[in-house]
């Protein structure tokens, strides 16, 4: 997938300038933000499961080629077949040549991140095989010319019931619906008759199981069964990260991960998948395979950013994010958006692709907080921006403002001089309105937003006038 990372500014601005797209993202806070906030009170020690949890990924990644040839072998032996790839490009060629191998025609996909960063759609329509998204939200994309997900879990959070209406109304050329129960039956009615004629199902994989060579997929609407029951073919995607030592642990990060993610205790629709159809077995693929990519995650390991390879894609940490609930998604400009997709694609694709993301962060620190295998975001963000500063690969006017920050804040003296004065500047300038619209030199802090007048004391003199008191 094409980074376009290095237009972050301009897209933040034409999002934070779209009021629709502004009122469907406050489902944010009242769908999964809350919800979660419910779910974990469920867990009777939430804060050992998390400490659990991060152990187990740890575990992982220390020993990620231990982990990888055990899960090799093991679906080996249940007659599967395991590929790695080393780039995005080379994983989706993989899968064109699966297609070739068994003659495939038409694809369901069930949602998976992984294929994005992949392109894999592009690559199998280029190959002459038909692609059909079948998670909800992705179906609607496709539809909509290919549109990007703009989140995670929720890939259409960034679009209301009405829009969705007028793209099924237009698509499938029926009557115009707007009550959902009647909308979503409308599109399992387009999509059922390809589930049933597909030749290869593909999917990614939230987990990969070593001791048993299984793959875990956690879905809502059961399109992952569909995706791998009835194809002759299935295609299991996935990062190497994603490999965890047993069933056990899987179990473990399971209690966080719906959690985490939607708020749910657990997810409708939990699949284990080991190994293609059997003698005896009444439904299953013919022919099961693993495409497992590194795509630049062994490129973390040992290094600054590698407990970002604990990540398990819940998506708390945009869910939470301030900067995500005001510009959604698509601004991001690759694959993983919100505080994850600023330390990620900077990793991955390159930090000079990316030198707006690790600015789009308020240092908050709630991504962190909330992350179920504690993550240190905020951290892994100064770091990028320290990386940014040291190669100078900031714009000339940002180091020019912190020499002259740095040259004032090592004189006290000068610095009380000039806060006074500054002080009292912008409590003439805003005295008439009462607020300040714009700061000459501060233009990105008061296009969206208002300034208060203040009272034309620093914080030193207030400060110094209390303690008298």
């Amino acid at each position: 997938m094409q980074v376009q990372s290095m237009f972050f500014e301009r897209k933040a601005s034409e999002k934070l300038n779209d009021p629709r797209l502004q009122e469907n993202l406050k489902r944010l806070s009242s769908k999964f933000v809350n919800a979660r906030a419910t779910s974990i009170l469920e867990l009777d020690d939430f804060e050992g499961t998390r400490s659990a949890a991060v152990d187990i990924r740890n575990r992982s990644i220390q020993s990620l080629d231990v982990w990888l040839e055990l899960f090799e072998q093991k679906a080996t032996e249940t007659g599967a077949r395991v590929l790695f790839a080393r780039t995005p490009q080379e994983a989706a060629q993989l899968v064109v040549k699966i297609a070739r191998k068994h003659a495939v025609k038409t694809v369901i996909k069930s949602k998976s991140m992984v294929t994005e960063e992949m392109a894999l759609n592009k690559a199998l329509e280029a190959d002459g095989v038909k692609v059909r998204e079948t998670d909800l939200g992705e179906y609607i994309l496709q539809i909509n010319d290919n549109e990007r997900p703009s989140h995670i879990i929720a890939p259409v959070v960034h679009k209301d019931k009405e829009q969705v209406a007028d793209l099924f109304e237009k698509h499938h050329h029926l009557p115009r619906k707007t009550d959902i129960a009647e909308m979503t039956r409308e599109a399992r009615e387009i999509l059922r008759p390809q589930f049933l004629a597909a030749d290869m199902g593909v999917t990614g994989g939230n987990f990969i199981i070593a001791d048993t060579g299984s793959v875990a997929l956690v879905t809502n609407e059961g399109n992952e069964g569909m995706c791998t029951i009835n194809p002759r073919v299935h295609v299991a995607i996935t990062g190497v990260e994603k490999v965890v030592p047993t069933l056990e642990d899987f179990a473990t990060l399971m209690r966080l991960l719906p959690r985490s993610a939607t708020g749910q205790s657990i997810s409708n629709y939990v699949s284990l998948l080991t190994g293609p159809k059997r003698v005896g077995d009444l439904d299953g693929p013919e022919h099961m395979y693993f495409v497992i990519l590194d795509g630049g995650r062994t490129g973390l390991l040992g290094g600054e950013f590698e407990e970002m390879l604990r990540c398990i894609k819940c998506g708390a940490c945009m869910n939470h994010c301030p900067v995500y609930q005001k510009i959604g998604g698509h601004a991001y400009g690759w694959v993983y958006p919100g505080p994850m997709g600023s330390v990620l694609t900077p990793s991955y694709t390159g930090i000079e692709k990316a030198l707006d993301l690790p600015q789009a962060a308020t240092l908050c620190g709630e991504c962190h907080v909330v992350c179920p295998v504690k993550i240190p975001l905020p951290d892994l963000l100064r770091k990028l921006r320290e990386q940014q500063f040291s190669r100078g690969l900031r714009p000339w006017q940002e180091k020019a403002a912190f020499k002259v920050w740095a040259f004032v804040a090592q004189r006290p003296a000068l610095y009380r001089i000039l806060s006074r004065a500054g002080i009292k500047a912008m409590a003439w300038w805003g005295k008439r309105k009462g607020v300040i619209h714009s700061l000459p030199m501060a233009k990105g802090w008061t296009d969206q937003r208002d300034f208060p007048v203040p009272t034309g004391e620093t914080f030193s003199s207030l400060y110094q006038k209390r303690n008298k008191k």
